[in-house]
């Protein structure tokens, strides 16, 4: 994993003044530099820049970028942040062709694949990646996200110059590009937030290449293409051959995605989806005789004060302890305090350059730091619940039948600590109903599903189009922000594409239950009582002195006649809010984001306004 930048001009030759153009590309990088630090590299041309640090993952020795291809007379760069799993597969039909290679890193395969093939290229790759390349020949950038937009790309154009890197911070390290708030930046933030939109940057004219796609930029302008999409169509295998079909693909990609020059561990949360892609994990490092390294968190003090709901019915360390009984790891249980996951509120919205999941984000950022002391590489299991079917709405009546985006229902619950004359401003029911009503005409229909299913489709893309995509923007932030690579066995593309067209009555399994089909897939490679556990989220704490903490902090806030946050919201609805007891089983936002979170978020849109001087 690594961080990317650059830019590109054809009015401007930057190797006129190379010193000054270089240094903004060394300034682009190191804004980035904690996605990894290994190695850094910079390449300037007539027309183009681009800039690169790196985490080294696969080649130590040889895999600076970025690498350069010189063939017929013509300059081939790339600049790439991924990795790609299908690497040797890729290789050796390049060796057939005559291909000869310098290092033995993915990154040269790619660069050597779309020499031979071109764009079609990117449909060659398993991984995740983004990627910049730039065709000498044809004198144009062009800039690849994966399917899933697991790697971030994000984007402006401002005076013929397109200016690109790996996240927000790096675009405002380029001459007259500067942070901008507008009120579409707030409707993002309030409306919809801590998701986006697909391909919305928040900051004005800050744009992401949306996943699935590509970006190409030459001298007749930008224009961006979608290369992958899933399909509707009939499922013709029986419950019996989806279940072994399901189980051999949830293998290949996780022993697929163990390649690497460094050991891998896994996160291990004692839920369903970490345990399977872990037990798959050890076993691939059994028969070649190693040990997996395994990762559990938690908060201190959560045995005392957890308070079940129905959003997390009951702890996890039980399980935990459960599957170390069954497998033969290297455990490390990671804890962390209330102190410190508040002021990692603040990281948390420098890490991501937006306000993010409150504490959900800063806890992860707390943990990964602390896996990254003993490894580069992580395998999560992220994704199974919007790819099989687990998240309360996907089963409760009034999500089924409700108009908008299902984790998030209730309006008033974002909006009633703003100020009213604000919230009218923003218009935000025709803006949330605008993008709703987007992605439903995008969901891909088949004409021989009924009604029913035809809605299950519905809240199935909308899961994987908005709130996948939002953990696993939250995933890359909170890991890269130590430098540590995070890899999602199940959002392997050939998984989505099997499970999207398999029926409903089949995700639930011979027994009706949540997930069944996932459950039934791995049996016998968990213990019962751990793979037919209840759903239980990403933990959180429920110690009241994070609260204290939370409260004190808004009263700042508020008692700051500087906070710009001030105007927004209604002082008296938040001092109010603060003496009430919070609510942890009606969030806002998916099932984490209740009332100490929504203190945290406010803390977060304040922060992020201050760093860019709203």
């Amino acid at each position: 994993m690594c961080g990317i930048t650059g830019f590109c001009n054809f009015n401007i030759d930057y190797t006129q003044s190379k010193d000054y153009w270089e240094n903004i590309l060394i300034n682009m990088r190191k804004s980035i530099s904690r996605r990894g630090n290994d190695e850094t590299g910079e390449y300037l041309e007539t027309n183009i820049g681009f800039g690169h640090t790196r985490l080294s993952i696969r080649d130590l020795k040889n895999g600076r970028q970025p690498i350069i291809k010189d063939i017929e007379k013509n300059k081939y760069a790339i600049v790439y942040n991924g990795e790609i799993y299908n690497t040797d597969e890729l290789k050796d039909d390049l060796i057939k062709k005559g291909y000869t290679f310098s290092t033995t890193t993915d990154t040269e395969v790619i660069l050597l694949l779309y020499i031979e093939y071109g764009e079609d290229c990117v449909n060659m790759l398993n991984g995740i990646f983004a990627f910049g390349i730039w065709d000498g020949r044809k004198r144009k950038l062009l800039l690849f996200r994966d399917r899933s937009g697991i790697k971030p790309l994000f984007y402006t154009i401002r005076d013929d110059v397109l200016v690109f890197g790996s996240e927000i911070k790096a675009l405002f390290c380029f001459p007259k590009i500067k942070p901008e708030i507008d009120l579409n930046s707030f409707r993002e933030i309030i409306g919809i937030g801590p998701a986006r939109t697909e391909g919305n940057g928040v900051f004005k004219n800050i744009k992401e290449i949306r996943p699935g796609h590509f970006g190409v930029f030459s001298q007749n302008g930008f224009n961006e293409f979608e290369y992958w999409a899933l399909t509707s169509k009939s499922h013709t295998e029986n419950y019996k051959e989806t279940v072994e079909h399901t189980a051999f693909l949830l293998k290949d990609a996780v022993e697929k995605q163990m390649v690497s020059d460094v050991p891998v561990c896994t996160f291990l949360s004692g839920g369903v989806d970490s345990s399977i892609v872990t037990a798959l994990a050890a076993n691939f490092l059994k028969s070649r005789r190693k040990i997996l390294n395994t990762f559990s968190f938690d908060f201190e003090k959560n045995n005392v004060y957890f308070k079940s709901n129905s959003f997390q019915p009951e702890q996890d360390r039980p399980y935990v302890d459960k599957m170390l009984q069954h497998y033969d790891v290297n455990h490390t249980y990671l804890m962390c305090d209330e102190t410190d996951l508040a002021e990692l509120l603040f990281n948390a919205v420098d890490a991501k350059d937006l306000p993010g999941m409150a504490d959900i984000d800063a806890s992860l950022l707390y943990f990964c730091k602390l896996v990254k002391k003993h490894n580069k590489v992580a395998l999560t299991g992220e994704c199974a619940d919007e790819i099989f079917g687990g998240y309360p709405w996907f089963h409760k009546k009034e999500a089924f039948e409700s108009k908008t985006f299902p984790w998030s229902m209730d309006l008033d619950a974002r909006t009633f600590l703003f100020n009213e004359d604000f919230i009218k401003k923003l218009e935000l029911r025709d803006y949330i109903d605008a993008r709703y009503n987007e992605s439903i005409k995008k969901v891909p229909v088949f004409d021989e599903d009924s009604a029913e299913e035809k809605r299950r489709r519905e809240i199935s893309f909308l899961n994987q189009k908005w709130f996948m995509t939002t953990l696993l923007d939250r995933m890359d932030r909170t890991s890269m922000y130590s430098g540590l690579e995070a890899r999602v066995p199940f959002a392997d593309h050939r998984i989505i594409e099997y499970i999207w067209n398999v029926p409903w009555e089949f995700k639930c399994g011979n027994r009706g239950i949540v997930k069944g089909l996932l459950r039934d897939a791995c049996e016998g490679l968990l213990p019962n009582e751990l793979l037919w556990r209840k759903k239980s989220p990403y933990p959180k704490t429920y110690n009241p002195e994070y609260e204290i903490i939370l409260k004190t902090k808004i009263k700042e806030i508020l008692d700051d006649n500087n906070s710009p946050i001030l105007p927004l919201l209604n002082k008296a609805k938040v001092l109010e809010f603060i003496e009430q007891p919070s609510n942890y089983g009606k969030p806002f936002f998916g099932q984490l984001m209740a009332g100490p979170q929504t203190l945290a978020y406010i803390i977060q849109i304040n922060y992020w306004l201050t760093k860019h001087s709203f």
